[in-house]
């Protein structure tokens, strides 16, 4: 098989898109990892750094890794994926955390699934899906209330058909992503994605990932628990609250019964 670089590939059939602020720790090894199982696979591909304002060194460092830098004004996890998103050139994506808690080896199943049909896929963290947290990888109460009760809130209220709503790496294609018409500027965009989706009724995925520590040493993660489960429970609510206003007004009235004379 004859393995290309990235710089090597006109136009790639893959865009990985890495949202980072402040990634200096792991935004490297994230970029390696993910050109080399690409290589390893003979996927043609870019690696795209969304910087969200880094002032630790990312740049240079996605830079020097050879990864191509899209740099977003707007501070948000969303605004910073949207930005990156928009800029890859690949039919096919995939979105993951630069923190290294994912492993991109991983990368290669979420293509193989969309290439064989699927329009979105979505890795799944948790044990009800499959997924594994290694010791240490995620707080104790997102792991045993705040994800699975927003995951159990989307399947019930929205009938999103994932266990693991807020997981960060998941694939999807350019022209599917473009229907979706996202708006979400903070963590809340992971949300917004997944109850979107499904809201097509097109054909998904779910693939069973890992969650391992984070590789950070200068500072912890970006997510508020507090603030980003408001915001994750106000959509939820909004969204199921519009759903159900667009069911009723769908309805056919019923007529009164005629009686003869």
């Amino acid at each position: 098989m004859n393995l290309r670089r990235a710089s090597d590939v006109s136009v790639p059939s893959l865009s990985v898109v890495l949202p980072c602020l402040n990634e200096a720790d792991t935004v490297g090894l994230c970029v390696e990892t993910a050109q080399a199982i690409c290589l390893r696979h003979g996927i043609p591909h870019e690696v795209i750094v969304a910087d969200n304002g880094s002032t630790d060194g990312s740049v240079e460092i996605a830079n020097a890794c050879r990864a191509r830098v899209v740099h977003v004004e707007k501070r948000g996890y969303g605004h910073a994926l949207q930005a990156g998103i928009a800029a890859s050139q690949g039919e096919y994506i995939v979105m993951g955390d630069a923190d290294d808690s994912y492993d991109f080896r991983v990368i290669p199943h979420f293509f193989d699934a969309m290439t064989s049909g699927c329009e979105y896929v979505q890795g799944c963290r948790l044990p009800s899906g499959g997924g594994r947290i290694l010791p240490g990888a995620m707080h104790w109460s997102h792991r045993y209330i705040g994800n699975p009760l927003f995951s159990r809130m989307a399947q019930s209220m929205l009938h999103v058909p994932f266990h693991d709503v807020y997981c960060g790496i998941r694939g999807f294609t350019k022209r599917f992503y473009d229907q979706l018409h996202l708006h979400a500027g903070g963590m809340e965009f992971a949300i917004e994605m997944v109850v979107q989706a499904s809201n097509q009724h097109t054909k998904t995925s779910e693939i069973a990932v890992t969650l391992r520590p984070d590789g950070r040493k200068a500072h912890g993660p970006h997510l508020r628990t507090i603030r980003d489960g408001c915001r994750t429970l106000s959509y939820l609510v909004d969204a199921w609250r519009k759903r159900s206003k667009s069911r009723s007004a769908t309805r056919t009235p019923s007529l009164p019964n005629s009686q003869s004379s």
